[in-house]
Formats: structure tokens, C-alpha cells, sequence
């Protein structure tokens, strides 16, 4: 049966049962209401100008007959979508979720980098009842070895700067049989304290063998979850990138295992696409993300940036690729050098890529976006205005408004788009048994009440390599767990209904 077909059963089967809607639906009253809005779930291809009444944290009824509710939100002309989620954003501090916000995001999941395992049940409590949006994180391959080889204990990505600087050890060393067991065993500890899966940034620790990837992930699996990783040699050459990702991906053959591939739009990403698909063809639970921009960003201190590998081996220019974005300026080889003395930890903007790629990337079958949005640093707090915030990549604050421009400015189908935003993250992570996204990334009846509206014709980024903190516009209101979080575009503080996305600890 087409999708077509499948679609058009479903579209005339919800107008039958909306027509024999009770009498007494349109008397109850609901917490909210959202009327006239035009409805887009991307699990059903949903697309109808509907009501929404919400009760709790849940979507109780879509309907077309009108809705009595505590508050009506009238979202005549605009999308009413599952909210966005994100499973690659490092800004897990609440000025970081604060821009996050005003760009569609619901639920944020760092699971590249991920949090010390043995950390995993802290960094849950410190933000149990204070988060503004859902949050998850996976347990860290990089601090694993860092605790290991360097003798340091980093939480997180917030004191990722810290670690990577106290040694070198989680990057460069190579572990004996006895420090790989101590570094599996971390990881492990944060699996059993229910961590979303195994993050690893093993781009970045050319001292892991083959063979020490192969076990970590071989833990993962043996929880049935996914290892979410930034792979070998990433940034590279059409023929490097994809024998990275290869590693991975025989891995996860090998162990049955899930796998989300990281940012693949590098050279040779083309090739990743092939495989990603072939793979999941034959039934496996592999996916890749993307983010919308031409350039990444990165430490300073990255392997790949040393002049043997980014010069020499790669044929790249610092002048034309290394980008400070508080400095405005592009680094030569000798302003490297100084700043790898005084800042090694300092964040970069790294350009690699075209952008006439972007759109490309977009079109790509079952295609995820991750911003890998930088965390923006602590001493920032909540009410630190936009345009005060220091200056970083743009993607932390505009990679879902800048995918909804492109989609626009190049006919790229909404839904399609809105599928890589919402659903089909939420439909891989619950396939790993994580209950919480089976209730995500969905607009139905008796779904999580996460919700994104927003102005189709005129959402738009407005953060730049200039100014990279400013935020998205035409996205409206944003209801986390049916608590309206982001009110006619303004961020409202008192809201923190962000729920954990764990698995239950054992």
C-alpha cells in the first residue's frame, strides 16, 4: 500500500470520527486551547486546519469542532507541530535553553559528548523541577578517559575546556588492558544509572584503539542502547570521513546494536548517506544528523587542527578556515601558536564545507538535525540579555530557525522537515525502549503536550558568524509538557516543566 494511499485512509477515517465527535467534548473545558491552527504531524501525515485541547501535560483531543479551554491561543495561519528536539546540543545551562527556546527547541539531549558516567544521577538532580525544556544526556566516552588517563573529573561539556586541558592523556593516550577496563567500567556505571547511551567523541582521541571503540560500544549494547559518536577522522578527505564512519557502523553490525551517526556533512558525506540508508534497509536502527551551516565549531586544541593534519596533511589554510568569533579574525600559523600557549580551550568557528551544500543535506532521506549548539558559559545567567551573551557559532541559537528558512527558500517539504526536526529522532530513541520519546515528536491525541507554532512564511534565523547569539524570530509559542514555555515569542521564566529523558536507573 503507497503512502499516499495510507495517508488518505487516515486523513478520511479522523474526519468520520471528528464528525461524530459527543456533544459533550465541545462543553468540556480544557487547560489550553489551541484553535485554527494548521496541524502537521509527520508520523501520519496529519496536515488539516484543527483544534488542540490540552489537559495536564497531554494532548487529550485534535479536532475540528470548536474547544472550550482555561486559555485559548489562536493560532490562525500558523503550524501547530510536535516540538523540536535535539539530540546533539552541548548548552545545558539555563541561558543556554533560554535561546534554545525561542528557536523551537523542547527537548535537549547532548549525546556525543555526554556527562561522566558515575555523574550521570547529579547531573539529573541538578536539574529535576528547574529545567525549562526536557533533558538527557548520554554517559561520556571522552570523560571516561579523561578520569582515567588524566586523573580528572569534568561533570560535563560545561567543564570540557578543564579537561581537556588539564592532560593529554584522554586525547592522545593509549590505554593498557587495565585503564580500558577502568574506562569501560565508568561508562558503564552511567548505563546503569540510565543514560540515554554512549557518547563518544573519539574524533577527537586518536589514543583509542580500534579496539577500545569496539568495547565501549559493546556496552552500549548490552543495554540495547545507542553510541551517538563524533567519528574518526572528522574533519577529513572524501575518503577518510566515510572510514570512520565505517568503524562505527561495523561495530554496531556486529553488536545489533543502534547507532546515530554524527554531523556526516563533511566531505564524503554523500557516501555516508548510502550507507546510513543500506544499513537501516536491512534493519537497522542507524540514523545521521546534520546541522544547516558551512562551518563548525570546535576548541582550539582539537588534534585535527594541528598544523600537520589541518595544513600539511588536509591542505587547509588557518586564514581562511580558523575563525575567532570573539576576536572577528582568522588565525595564521604563528597567532595559532600563541593562542595554543595562552587559550588552548578556546572555542573556534572551523569553516569546511560550501554552503550551496545545505539544502542537499536538507533533502536527505530520513535526515535528523542536530545543532551541536556550544553550551554557553556559566557565569551567564538567565536573565543575561541576547546581544550580551559572548559571542559563539550561530548554530546554538538559529539551526531550526535557519532549517525552516532553507526548507522554505529551496520547496523543500515542510513535513519532511518537521520529520527530521521532531519525529524521527523521538521514533529511533524509542525504538532503544526510551518510553519518553514514544510519547515525543508526535502531534496526536494522548502525546507529551510538546508543542512548537510558529509563522511558516516568515520563521527565520537571525544569529550570524558576527553576532551568533541572536535569536530566532517567527516562532510564536512553544509548550513544554503543555505549559506555555515561550508566550507570543518571549521566553517565560517562571515556566521549568522539562521532564528527564532517561532510562529507569537499575
Amino acid at each position: 500500500m503507497s503512502l499516499f494511499v495510507c495517508r488518505t485512509i487516515f486523513s478520511l477515517t479522523f474526519t468520520v470520527l471528528t464528525l461524530l465527535v459527543p456533544q459533550s467534548l465541545q462543553a468540556q473545558s480544557f487547560d489550553i486551547v489551541i484553535e485554527n491552527g494548521r496541524i502537521m504531524d509527520p508520523e501520519t501525515g496529519l496536515d488539516e486546519v484543527l483544534n488542540v485541547g490540552i489537559v495536564g501535560d497531554t494532548i487529550q483531543v485534535i479536532s475540528s469542532a470548536p474547544l472550550k479551554g482555561k486559555r485559548t491561543i489562536d493560532a490562525t495561519g500558523k503550524v501547530v507541530a510536535p516540538g523540536f528536539i535535539d539530540t546533539h546540543l552541548h548548552g545545558n545551562t539555563p541561558a543556554s535553553y533560554k535561546l534554545a527556546l525561542r528557536d523551537g527547541l523542547t527537548t535537549a539531549m547532548d549525546l556525543e559528548y555526554g556527562t561522566r558516567g558515575s555523574a550521570i544521577n547529579e547531573w539529573y538532580a541538578a536539574r529535576e523541577g528547574k529545567a525549562q525544556v526536557n533533558y538527557g544526556t548520554a554517559s561520556s566516552h571522552e570523560l571516561a578517559r579523561s578520569l582515567v588517563l588524566d586523573g580528572f573529573r569534568a561533570i560535563d561539556v560545561t567543564e570540557g575546556a578543564l579537561s581537556r586541558t588539564a592532560g593529554n592523556g584522554w586525547a592522545t593516550g593509549v590505554a593498557t588492558n587495565e585503564q580500558l577496563q577502568a574506562i569501560l567500567a565508568e561508562i558503564d556505571a552511567g548505563l546503569t544509572a540510565g543514560a540515554i547511551g554512549l557518547g563518544s567523541t573519539v574524533g577527537y582521541m586518536p589514543g583509542a584503539t580500534s579496539r577500545e571503540l569496539y568495547e565501549a560500544q559493546k556496552v552500549a549494547a548490552r543495554y540495547g542502547r545507542i553510541s551517538g559518536v563524533h567519528t574518526r577522522h572528522t574533519p577529513g578527505t572524501e575518503s577518510t570521513v566515510p572510514n570512520g564512519v565505517q568503524e562505527v557502523m561495523a561495530n554496531a553490525a556486529a553488536l545489533n546494536a543502534p547507532l546515530l551517526v554524527m554531523h556526516f556533512n563533511n566531505p564524503g558525506w554523500e557516501l555516508v548517506q548510502e550507507l546510513i540508508v543500506g544499513l537501516r534497509a536491512e534493519g537497522h536502527n542507524v540514523w545521521g544528523e546534520i546541522y544547516p551551516y558551512a562551518a563548525g565549531s570546535t576548541s582550539l586544541n582539537a588534534v585535527f587542527l594541528r598544523p600537520e593534519t589541518w595544513v600539511k596533511q588536509l591542505g587547509n589554510r588557518y586564514e581562511d578556515t580558523l575563525f575567532d568569533p570573539i576576536n572577528q579574525t582568522f588565525y595564521t600559523e604563528e597567532s595559532y601558536h600563541e593562542m595554543m600557549k595562552t587559550d588552548p580551550g578556546r572555542g573556534i568557528v572551523l569553516y569546511k564545507m560550501p554552503p550551496s551544500k545545505i539544502p542537499e543535506w536538507l533533502r536527505m532521506e530520513g535526515i535528523t538535525m542536530g545543532s551541536d549548539g556550544m553550551p554557553i558559559p556559566t557565569s551567564y545567567d538567565w536573565d543575561t540579555p541576547y546581544d550580551a551573551l559572548p559571542n559563539m557559532h550561530p548554530r546554538a541559537a538559529g539551526s531550526r530557525g535557519k532549517t525552516l528558512r532553507i526548507a522554505r527558500e529551496n520547496d523543500i517539504p515542510l513535513m519532511h522537515i518537521l520529520a527530521a526536526l521532531s519525529y524521527r529522532p523521538a521514533k529511533h530513541l524509542g525504538a532503544t525502549g526510551l518510553k519518553a520519546m514514544d510519547l515525543r515528536g508526535r502531534l496526536q491525541e494522548n502525546m507529551v503536550a510538546d508543542i512548537v507554532i510558529f509563522d511558516a512564511d516568515a520563521v527565520t534565523d537571525n544569529a550570524t558568524y558576527e553576532h551568533g547569539t541572536r535569536p530566532t524570530t517567527g516562532i510564536d509559542y512553544v509548550l513544554v509538557s503543555g505549559t506555555v514555555t515561550v508566550d507570543q515569542g518571549v521566553v517565560a521564566k517562571e515556566a521549568s516543566a522539562g521532564q528527564p529523558i532517561r532510562f529507569e536507573p537499575m
